[in-house]
């Protein structure tokens, strides 16, 4: 691995709900933070976002000894950064002018990585003069407890750094060969999501039921090992190969009957009142509390498998 102990100073462009979790992850394995934000009420909100995620963090066993600074000066937050993650608005146009600005005001050698879950990077950099310094690192929220980066770039020394650095951090980078469109995760999530939504269109079952059909099943593999490894084992002895040629067939006539669903008015309303029954009153932060303590004991888990 690339030694990336020279990085110590990291430059958090956008401190909301991505880039407070990624300042809590770096300060937790001992950086020191600049986090910048211009909306009015950005640095409450931050510092008490912080604050939870370093306290989980805390009971993972890191140490949480960096220290941070928020600025809506984006010059100090860039002044003496080693590495800079950008997570501003998900928008085209918002993402060329900040990573413009920031590829302007950054010695050359900085590594700038783009939080974007679903544009592409050559449309991103356009207005870029530095563009292979420049990379899409995209998190699943909440980065510091979910350790996939998907990385898209175009320099291998860059892309190779940008892992290395993200791997310090107890992450784990997927480098895409090429760029596309909601990257990897995304993609897949969405063709979940589709399906989803076309069972409930069709009414074959409840929204809390498809939920609970997935968490119950397939999702619990899937936190260990990926579909195609799923398959393999599928396979018996004879693993994906056995799996293929026996069971492809099957796979390819679901392939057929999955469905192309609409999101009109009235297949949202059916999806809100069905989410809205499944929470059963729990609010937001509530399911987000549940959620992270959920994942803060998967990741225990993980963990004492790995050892």
């Amino acid at each position: 691995m690339q030694d990336v102990r020279d990085i110590e100073r990291i430059a958090i462009i956008g401190a909301g709900l991505i880039g407070s979790s990624w300042a809590a992850l770096a300060m937790a394995h001992g950086l020191y933070v600049a986090a910048y934000d211009p909306a009015p009420d950005a640095e409450d909100r931050f510092h008490q976002a912080v604050q939870r995620a370093r306290d989980q963090l805390a009971e993972l066993g890191l140490a949480n000894t960096g220290q941070y600074l928020f600025t809506r000066d984006l010059g100090e937050a860039l002044e003496g950064a080693d590495f800079v993650q950008e997570n501003g608005p998900e928008s085209e146009a918002a993402k060329r002018k900040l990573l413009a600005e920031l590829d302007a005001a950054l010695p050359p050698d900085v590594i700038i990585a783009s939080s974007t879950s679903a544009l592409l990077r050559s449309a991103i950099v356009a207005d870029c003069r530095s563009q292979r310094r420049i990379i899409v690192a995209h998190p699943f929220n909440p980065p510091h407890l979910v350790p996939l980066v998907e990385i898209v770039g175009e320099d291998e020394a860059v892309i190779a750094r940008a892992a290395a650095f993200y791997r310090s951090l107890d992450r784990r980078p997927v480098i895409l060969q090429r760029e596309m469109p909601g990257h990897v995760a995304n993609r897949l999530a969405s063709a979940l999501y589709r399906e989803a939504v076309h069972l409930v269109e069709q009414g074959v079952a409840s929204v809390a039921e498809i939920d609970a059909a997935l968490c119950n099943g397939p999702g619990l593999r899937w936190a260990l090992m990926g579909p195609h490894m799923t398959y393999h084992l599928g396979g018996g002895e004879g693993g994906i190969a056995g799996y293929l040629a026996h069971l492809g067939p099957s796979q390819v006539r679901r392939w057929q009957s999955l469905g192309t669903p609409s999101l009109d008015e009235e297949v949202q309303q059916r999806i809100i009142v069905g989410v809205a029954e499944e929470a059963a009153g729990r609010s937001i932060a509530e399911l987000e509390e549940r959620r992270d303590e959920g994942l803060l004991a998967l990741l225990r888990a993980r963990k004492l498998v790995s050892e």
